[in-house]
């Protein structure tokens, strides 16, 4: 987790569109983790973004998207404890497939069906998420890019790689804070617009525009 991550408190969020998707959000567990589920609008095919915590609470969520409670995939951002606690138990109720970065795969509770690499895309109907490799919280990181296609913002999911206010946490690692700077400047503030929400791990989100002036800051401070 970052060392601030501007959480407001909220609990589940509302429906937010794309072209292809819906996303939903539910805050969950002691540390405000965010867990997020992508719908596509044609198909209802589904992407659960880290099953953090509550298992009962995010297969609630699964139903908000589909009544039949059809989950195709879950993504885990990164291998740390609090972002895979209720994985088990959603992958046991839904028969979903499993995704992680490659670096952080075999650190997870459960087998991972798919080891992603920068640069990959994830499809679930007509929705597709851009895997974006984040090295530096944790090895294997990942964040997902989901267009707007011209009906809202571009979203990106950074887990806890990118929060409002700075970087994820790196422990006081300076090459570990060097890597994850560098990699969330040149994939993530070099490449998407100042209108795209983040939507990170845990707490708030914020938008690139409203990070950007910022990161000269994050990096005289080192964290």
């Amino acid at each position: 987790m970052a060392q601030r991550s501007g959480s407001d408190g909220t609990g589940s969020g509302g429906v937010e569109l794309t072209s292809t998707a819906e996303v939903r959000s539910v805050h969950v567990g002691p540390m405000d983790n965010v867990a997020y589920l992508v719908t596509c609008r044609r198909t209802r095919e589904q992407v659960l973004v880290d099953a953090a915590a509550e298992p009962a609470t995010l297969l609630d969520l699964v139903r908000a998207g589909s009544p039949e409670g059809r989950l195709a995939l879950v993504v885990t951002t990164h291998r740390h404890p609090d972002h895979v606690g209720a994985l088990a138990e959603v992958v046991a109720a839904t028969g979903a497939a499993t995704a992680a970065g490659e670096d952080d795969a075999d650190h997870l509770p459960v087998p991972v069906d798919r080891r992603l690499r920068h640069g990959e895309v994830l499809t679930a109907g007509d929705v597709r998420l851009e895997v974006v490799h984040l090295r530096g919280h944790t090895p294997g990181s990942v964040a997902l890019v989901l267009r707007g296609g011209g009906e809202g913002p571009d979203r990106v999911l950074t887990g806890d790689s990118l929060f409002p206010g700075g970087v994820g946490n790196t422990r006081g690692d300076a090459a570990a804070f060097t890597s994850l700077l560098g990699d969330v400047t040149a994939r993530l503030f070099d490449v998407l617009d100042d209108a795209t929400v983040v939507h990170p791990g845990h707490g708030a989100p914020t938008t690139i525009g409203a990070e950007r002036p910022h990161l000269s800051e994050w990096r005289a401070r080192g964290w």
